[in-house]
């Protein structure tokens, strides 16, 4: 995909599931970089590229999207070889359930615009802190929950679906925030698992070029 371009930033969790896909697909995309704790998402330099000011962003060609979920879906709809969701309804309704889950119920709560409106309204760094901390623990109770009915090692079997690109940089982020992970077996190995493929230990922050 030599003409796409994918905005983001190296800790951005929703730009990380978009970085896992790309590898799971064998694709590639130039990447530009926007420095969050900067502020460079709120300049009008980028807000000309995306309004919402959030990443990740996804052009190619006339096409231009916002939304982790919708680019994922994108890359495996045009590319559709490995395939990131289930063969059978049941097994795909299951997995986006699970990366809804994250996607919606957990990050949107902890992603860095609303701890800044925290910290705005009088919030401490360590409430913060704990405000995050308290909505990935009741997220991950619930996706644990689901899991402990599937097969491993990832969330749906063998292979990497939607659900586990979402799941792995959500335990990233449960690391940062000093989240006790003991109580969440099947998140844990999954994530184990997802450390020995390529795809996912080349999307990590760490290895970014971007990253500090």
């Amino acid at each position: 995909m030599s003409d796409a371009v994918l905005y983001g930033y190296f800790r951005s969790s929703a730009a990380y599931r978009v970085r896992i896909a790309l590898n799971l697909k064998g694709l590639s995309a130039e990447h530009r970089f926007v420095h969050l704790r900067k502020g460079e998402q709120t300049q009008p330099a980028y807000r000309k590229v995306n309004p919402a000011g959030l990443v990740p962003y996804w052009i190619d060609d006339d096409l231009e999207l916002a939304q982790s979920i919708a680019i994922i879906e994108y890359l495996d709809e045009t590319h559709p070889k490995p395939p990131l969701l289930p063969p059978d309804p049941k097994g795909r309704a299951i997995a986006r359930e699970i990366a809804l889950v994250v996607a919606s119920d957990i990050h949107p709560i902890g992603n860095l615009r609303v701890l800044n409106r925290l910290t705005g309204m009088g919030v401490d760094e360590a409430a913060r802190a704990a405000w995050s901390k308290h909505w990935i623990e009741t997220g991950f109770e619930a996706v644990e929950a689901r899991l402990a009915h599937l097969p491993g090692p990832f969330a749906l079997g063998d292979q990497p679906t939607l659900a586990d690109i979402c799941i792995v940089p959500q335990v990233f982020n449960a690391r940062r925030f000093g989240v006790d992970l003991a109580p969440y077996k099947r998140i844990v190995a999954l994530d184990a698992a997802a450390a020995k493929l390529k795809a996912f230990a080349a999307a990590e922050p760490g290895r970014q070029p971007d990253a500090e």
